[in-house]
């Protein structure tokens, strides 16, 4: 069994040419998946009785929309997408001025214990491999009608957690007989995994790398998020320093607002020294509340960003989107696992 749609066009040809045919046919494959094709039969320039065979080899699977919420305000369209062996994940289409986005999932479920994610409530499964994030693209550009043009690795999991079927993810969706989406439009996000944003570094894509930052100091990100008690703070900043200046790319940083914990004014004072000699951007986020958590959103926001911004530092408020659906990420999913309606 062959997973074609998480092969790039050069493992796909190779694997055509195993089975005696000609590489071409890897790449009429190739531009099939990637336009959304949810069987053989549907690859009308392929042979009849390669199609067969196809089928009986390398058979392959699309998702199922299990839910989907449509945001009455903004149109931004959350899916929880049900996976082949049964797993719900979750992506989200944003609209924007410049383009549509679509948010993605990496992984089922989370292990990186984020307090204020709904996430990571039930932990982790399992990865995504490169199709099954390829999908969310595809099919949520073919439910809504709504031509993609940038992506975000910022849904369920942490990418640097599964790097390896990232970084294949990346070069499928890149490639110009794919979707073409170049990696200026492409975010990825991590917690802090500090041994990936090396790896990345070390690549020098021209992707945005996307830091969740969420506090400037160690025992409030400890509190937050368990991996700050792995990589601390000190050395998150110097890995992000040494990322820019390998590859010359700023770094977005995510800050999640939450009342009294990380929105004090000595706190935006550290970010901005933190991030001297750094060209940066921070991107502060209105908290987006889950039950299990006993987390608020700041009321200090606009206090806090021009606090940031008295120092030299670029930040802006993010837009809420979705706000009358379950916009957080994990929500939707949780819900389902719980057995309540959406």
């Amino acid at each position: 069994m062959f997973d074609l749609k998480s092969m790039t066009l050069p493992e796909l040809q190779e694997t055509l040419q195993g089975m005696g045919e000609p590489a071409f046919r890897g790449k009429q494959i190739f531009s099939w998946l990637n336009r959304g094709a949810e069987s053989y039969d549907e690859m009308s320039n392929l042979p009849l009785a390669l199609r067969e065979r196809l089928k009986a080899e390398c058979p392959f699977t699309v998702p199922q929309a299990a839910r989907k919420q449509i945001s009455e305000k903004d149109g931004t369209i959350k899916y929880l997408w049900r996976l082949a062996d049964g797993n719900c994940i979750e992506s989200v289409l944003m609209r924007y001025h410049h383009g549509n986005t679509v948010c993605i999932s990496s992984q089922v479920g989370c292990s990186m214990a984020c307090f204020f994610c709904a996430s990571t409530i039930a932990g982790k499964v399992r990865d995504l491999t490169p199709g099954e994030m390829l999908d969310q693209v595809l099919f949520t550009q073919k439910d809504s009608g709504a031509e993609i043009s940038n992506i975000v690795l910022m849904g369920i999991g942490e990418p640097m957690n599964n790097l390896d079927n990232v970084l294949k993810f990346l070069e499928i969706v890149n490639h110009p007989d794919g979707m073409n989406i170049g990696m200026r439009h492409i975010s990825l996000s991590t917690c802090g995994v500090i041994s990936g944003i090396k790896r990345l570094a070390e690549l020098e894509l021209q992707l945005t790398l996307s830091v969740s930052l969420h506090a400037p100091d160690n025992p409030t990100r400890s509190r937050l998020m368990p991996v700050n008690r792995a990589y601390g703070v000190d050395a998150l900043f110097a890995a992000c320093h040494a990322y820019f200046q390998k590859t010359g790319r700023r770094i977005s940083f995510e800050y999640a607002m939450i009342d009294g914990v990380n929105d004090h004014d000595w706190q935006a004072d550290l970010i901005a020294n933190r991030l001297k000699g750094m060209p940066s951007h921070v991107n502060l986020i209105p908290l987006n509340e889950v039950d299990e958590r006993p987390f608020r959103p700041s009321r200090r926001t606009a206090a806090f960003q021009k606090r940031l911004e008295s120092h030299g530092v670029t930040a802006t408020v993010r837009r809420s989107l979705g706000s009358d659906i379950d916009a957080a990420c994990g929500q939707l999913r949780r819900k389902a696992q719980k057995g309540e309606d959406s």
